[in-house]
């Protein structure tokens, strides 16, 4: 046994000696190399990765829940200042399920579940108002908290005491909420009126009038306001809409002086007056069909013809006159024995016309004035005139015309002249002394670093594949050349006694005349036989 561990030493040690020093240092670091990348894989792969198990909780329920994890021997953090507690990944669900069988999170308050819970004959008509009241306050903060924007709710509620008489009369209710908004959240007047709406119906007999809501930061969200909040609601949208305009003009402005200017040497800026006001008028217009002839169309005619062909009638009758006792009414007529004709003709036409009923609902935004400032920095920073003044008059009548252009022809009395579209227009050619000079940007992504060692690794690893995969076959082909040269030295050696020899005298004597002429490849030989046994 110790022969052949000195054998198997011996071996190594040799094998070792006949090395080159690549091949002693890649036979050293690819072990070493295999066993920290595994250990790495081993450290990401058994870490345990931590997510919230339940948030936003009260310091006594993160207590409880930690003390409950603590005894069940499973791996807790506490963040968020105590509000949240982080439990691993894959005990989330279980422990939900587990904890709510037990009643965790406990928060303290009574809701309508303790009536049906703890229901007995014992219990006094006062205590009965008191843990319904409580209960109401209970179910009503948790109805709110369902909103979106609201963290948390409490709730107080003033309920009357019934009269003892029929005809008394009912007082009303009244109800206190204190609101744990999200921080930056805004409510819409909507919101504001179905909270009231919402706390009104849930209470017997509360009005909206009765209820204060406010928030952690005694903000007072009142439903008659709404019209004020409307009115701050209004003004934010019309700023921005101005800011909207404006940001427009200035984007198409900038990009087409840089383009002729270039990226850097350019600025604009741009300020509006919009009209927001939204006219709503009713016309009712009356037109005839054929313009050309100021003519409609007839729809209606008609048309009276008279005629009179003959003699008058002779004198005749009593005249009036001038005795008062006369008659007024005078029967005598003037004689006229001409002949005559009589002809009257009247015509009555009836002609429908275009009436048009108009309903015009103008565009509130419309922009009454426009003015454009713009900054060139010359070609060359320090010489102002390396920039011509054609170049800035350009400039100038291109602006000119946005701004002729933008501004709405309804606002102005008259047409806006050449002299006016010049004050609204300045162009100030200057160095930009105060122009940061930003770094280029890289692509975001993978840093060419990792690249890098990705492929170096790669390459460690597939040479160290190819000198494995070499040194091996080297091994191999050494000693298939070691066993060939002993067959073929059989058929060398003569056979020198007249006796039939059996083959292991062969062997032998084959095995001492390599021993004597080439001791080297002997030694091999016995090492390679050591090695098989």
């Amino acid at each position: 046994m110790k022969e052949s561990l000195q054998s198997y030493i011996a071996k190594i040690k040799e094998f070792w000696r006949t090395r080159k020093k690549s091949q002693k240092l890649i036979l050293v670091g690819a072990p070493l190399f295999l066993v920290i990348l595994l250990s790495v894989i081993v450290i990401a792969a058994t870490k345990t990765t931590l997510v919230p198990l339940y948030s936003n909780l009260t310091p006594s329920e993160t207590g409880s829940i930690k003390e409950n994890l603590d005894s069940r021997g499973i791996k807790s953090e506490i963040s968020d200042g105590g509000k949240t507690i982080k439990v691993p990944e894959e005990s989330v669900d279980t422990l939900k399920v587990e904890l709510a069988a037990e009643g965790i999170p406990n928060s303290g308050n009574i809701d309508y579940s303790f009536f049906s819970q703890n229901a007995g004959i014992g219990m006094t008509e006062n205590e009965f108002d008191v843990l319904k009241l409580d209960a109401m306050q209970s179910e009503l903060a948790n109805l709110i908290k369902g909103i979106d924007g609201i963290n948390d709710a409490k709730v107080m509620i003033n309920l009357p005491k019934q009269g003892v008489f029929v005809n008394d009369t009912a007082e009303t209710a009244s109800a206190s909420i204190v609101l744990n908004t999200k921080p930056g959240y805004q409510f819409k007047d909507e919101q504001v009126q179905s909270l009231y709406h919402l706390v009104s119906k849930s209470v017997p007999n509360l009005p909206t009038d009765n209820i204060v809501i406010t928030n952690q930061n005694f903000e007072y969200f009142d439903i008659k306001n709404s019209e004020n909040f409307s009115t701050a609601s209004q003004f934010t949208a019309q700023h921005e809409i101005k800011k909207e305009i404006e940001r427009d003009v200035q984007r198409q402005v900038q990009t087409m002086l840089a383009t002729l200017m270039g990226q850097d040497k350019v600025v604009v800026s741009v300020t509006a007056d919009i009209d927001f006001t939204q006219e709503n008028r009713e016309e009712n217009l009356i037109e005839p069909v054929d313009e050309e002839n100021m003519e409609g169309i007839a729809i209606s005619a008609q048309k009276l013809t008279e005629t009179f062909t003959g003699n008058g009638e002779e004198a005749g009758g009593i005249p009036q006159g001038e005795d008062s006792a006369d008659a007024l009414g005078s029967s005598y007529l003037e004689g006229n024995n001409a002949n005559g004709d009589y002809e009257r003709i009247e015509e009555t036409i009836n002609n429908e016309v275009n009436k048009i009923r108009k309903e015009i609902v103008e565009s509130p935004y419309k922009i009454r004035d426009l003015g454009i400032q713009v900054m060139v920095e010359p070609p060359e920073a320090d010489n102002p005139n390396s920039l011509p003044q054609e170049r800035i008059n350009d400039i100038t009548q291109i602006l000119g015309t946005i701004v002729r252009t933008s501004i709405d022809k309804g606002t102005l009395e008259d047409e806006l002249t050449n002299e006016e579209i010049q004050e609204k227009v300045v162009v100030s050619v200057q160095p930009f002394n105060g122009k940061v000079e930003f770094p280029s940007e890289e692509a975001a992504g993978i840093p060419w670093w990792v690249y890098m060692i990705g492929a170096i690794l790669l390459a460690i690893i597939l040479v160290l594949i190819i000198l494995f995969v070499r040194a091996r076959r080297s091994s191999s082909m050494e000693e298939e050349e070691e066993y060939e040269y002993v067959r073929e030295q059989t058929f060398d050696i003569p056979d020198v006694n007249e006796e039939k020899e059996t083959e292991a005298s062969l062997r032998t004597k084959q095995l001492e005349k390599m021993a004597k002429e080439k001791p080297e490849d002997f030694a091999k030989l016995l090492r390679t036989w050591i090695t098989e046994d």
